[in-house]
């Protein structure tokens, strides 16, 4: 068991966790040497993922006028065309 529990951590549980204790320091002091908070962080990646949200929907509005404004002219032509082959 202590195997497993081994090679899913890559060390011994004790090592592992004194690892990511100065791992953990190393980061909390580069974060606040650049004036970083956890929490701008997490409002940063929530901003992205709102105006991904809304900016993506207003793309597709675009694409839907796009797409008015060129059936406007490909369905008659195309329904003309399909007129005048019928004939043959």
């Amino acid at each position: 068991m202590s195997d497993g529990v081994n090679r899913l951590l890559g060390d011994t549980p004790g090592r592992t966790i004194v690892k990511l204790i100065v791992v953990s320091l190393i980061v909390g002091f580069v974060m606040a040497i650049f004036g970083l908070d956890p929490w701008d962080i997490v409002y940063g990646i929530r901003n992205f993922v709102l105006d991904l949200w809304y900016q993506g929907f207003h793309a597709l509005g675009r694409v839907g006028d796009y797409l008015i404004l060129g059936a406007t002219i490909v369905i008659p032509a195309f329904i003309i065309l399909r007129l005048l082959s019928y004939r043959r």
